[in-house]
């Protein structure tokens, strides 16, 4: 015997019949800090500024997780790999 599911049966009505949550108010956008804080340049020469774009693995944030605009994520990633031919940043993690 297969068991209906009424309308009252306790679950959200607010996903979809995809399974996935509706399509309410979009997330709010992250905004680029280097638009909004025009004070902070982007050197090679600072790489505690740069690690925040680096995963702990040694790979560069893509923008739509770092929420860097077009014109500064060039910027970011042409300071990494300066700094990394200099040394002063790791191409990679040491396995251990």
């Amino acid at each position: 015997m297969v068991a209906r599911m009424d309308a009252d049966d306790g679950m959200d009505r607010d996903d979809d019949k995809r399974g996935g949550k509706s399509r309410g108010a979009a997330p709010r956008r992250k905004m680029c800090r280097f638009c909004a804080e025009t004070t902070v340049p982007i050197d090679y020469k600072n790489p505690q500024l740069l690690r925040s774009f680096i995963t702990d693995r040694g790979k560069m944030v893509p923008r739509r997780i770092s929420g860097t605009c077009a014109k500064h994520q060039r910027a970011i990633s042409l300071a990494v790999r300066r700094a990394r031919m200099l040394a002063l940043m790791p191409f990679t993690v040491s396995g251990d």
